[in-house]
């Protein structure tokens, strides 16, 4: 008697390019998944891939520059190309530039994507594979995670293209958030970075409905979110660290700061608050409170003296003068904020500022630019300083090789610093048993403008 056996064919490969902001690396961990699901398998480089996608960031026209380069460079390098995101609503460029690319869809159209995919490489291996479940693709370290809450926004802020890309507000359930997170926690995640366009208007589109959680009836709101966010275990009764990130400084974000003294939710606020003018905010078609804004700080800073303020400024917007310019700098002044990222103004296709009258010389930017700097690293400089000598807990990202002398550093984060975009604590003499995702309290011994360097105690 003879047997037959039947060959599994190979699974078909898929490589991913993902641009941009933290909310379309989450839209490309979803698009991973779903194709894992469906059997492909994931390729690491080029030529391993049987179709490479690539997630467009459209905001500005250098990342549109920045996206068709990298559309360039997977067509020269595989030739197979499929580009979803942010620019994908600019179809007509992309093709232009790229005639031979495979598909074009928008933002967050998952579907859409996937469908590409089986178009032009259509999954081969059968039941043999669809029938074993898949895990969750992960394009960030298993200890940190991006928790997407939302999708679009419902400003119209005149530098700004948001809601034309990807649509007005849109909010997920509370309960499918946080059984995200509690998945996200179970499978080793410490950190959890809660984004979108506007984390502080979660659930004004559904009217804060509420849904049923663990027996209780919980409203899809940001400060109910954080509460709930901080009950979640990451072993030893201890809550993960909760970030929040586009927090606009509505008058309800004074509540979630109590949150940050009882330890539920990290003292860390990402508010972009852009310019302090009132002059340049109103041409921005922004909220212009900023004397009101100083006051909340301080406020803040009494019920948490630990908290950390993160914003972003755009200097060199169209008819900001040399006073709007040193009001913003006496304003960082008084504000004393930790983190301080800033952008020359950039005219974006389609956005409201590009017909303001005045616009202004690129010297004249880049000359604001530099001075923003300069203060704001002063205020970092010693605002970091004041932790040396102190103890304080840091998260794990990274250990190092031993050197030839047998010693190991390592490097993490402190609670005042969110990966890729704040400062880093260094340490020395670590652990060859220390593991990336471990929270320890170290002991600062120096700094600089930026990071911090110390010991684990």
């Amino acid at each position: 008697m003879s047997t037959s056996t039947t060959s599994i064919p190979d699974q078909k490969k898929v490589g991913m390019v993902s641009l941009g902001c933290p909310k379309a690396l989450v839209d490309s961990e979803r698009i991973l998944t779903r194709l894992r699901a469906d059997g492909y398998a994931m390729s690491p480089d080029y030529a391993g891939a049987d179709v490479v996608l690539v997630n467009t960031c459209g905001f500005l026209d250098s990342a549109k520059e920045e996206s068709l380069q990298a559309i360039g460079e997977a067509i020269a390098e595989n030739g197979r190309v499929i580009v979803t995101g942010c620019m994908g609503e600019e179809a007509d460029a992309i093709r232009a530039a790229h005639p031979s690319v495979l598909a074009v869809t928008g933002a967050h159209q998952y579907e859409a994507v996937v469908e590409a995919v089986h178009e032009h490489a259509p999954p081969s291996q059968g039941p043999y594979i669809d029938l074993i479940p898949q895990p969750d693709v992960k394009l960030t370290p298993r200890h940190y995670s991006y928790l997407k809450i939302s999708e679009g926004c419902n400003h119209s802020c005149a530098f700004c293209i948001i809601p034309d890309l990807r649509g007005k507000l849109a909010s997920r359930r509370i309960d499918a958030v946080l059984r995200e997170a509690e998945k996200l926690v179970a499978a080793g995640t410490k950190e959890l970075l809660v984004i979108s366009q506007d984390t502080s208007a979660y659930g004004v589109d559904t009217r804060h409905e509420s849904r049923n959680w663990k027996g209780r009836e919980v409203r899809a709101h940001m400060t109910d979110l954080a509460r709930e966010l901080g009950q979640l275990d990451i072993g030893g009764g201890m809550p993960p660290w909760v970030r929040l990130h586009y927090v606009y400084p509505y008058p309800h974000v004074d509540a979630v700061i109590p949150l940050m003294a009882e330890g539920l939710l990290t003292p860390y606020l990402d508010i972009p608050f852009q310019h302090a003018s009132p002059k340049v905010l109103k041409s921005m078609k922004r909220p212009a409170n900023e004397a009101k804004v100083l006051e909340r700080l301080k406020n803040w800073r009494e019920i948490c003296p630990e908290i950390a303020i993160r914003s972003s400024f755009v200097v060199g917007f169209p008819g900001e003068t040399e006073d709007d310019f040193r009001y913003l700098l006496d304003w960082l002044e008084e504000a004393q904020l930790d983190r301080v990222g800033a952008f020359r103004f950039e005219p974006v296709e389609g956005a409201q500022a590009n017909a303001l009258p005045d616009p202004l010389p690129e010297e004249v930017k880049e000359e604001r630019f530099a001075r923003v700097m300069e203060v704001t690293e002063r205020i970092s400089t010693a605002k970091l300083e004041a932790k040396v000598g102190k103890t304080i807990p840091v998260i794990i990202d990274e250990v190092g090789a031993p050197d030839e002398d047998g010693d190991i550093g390592a490097t993490g984060r402190s609670q005042a610093d969110a990966p890729e975009i704040d400062g880093a604590v260094f340490l020395r003499d670590a652990s060859s048993e220390l593991k990336p995702g471990a929270i320890v309290s170290a002991l600062i011994e120096d700094s600089d403008a930026h990071d911090l360097f110390g010991t684990i105690v």
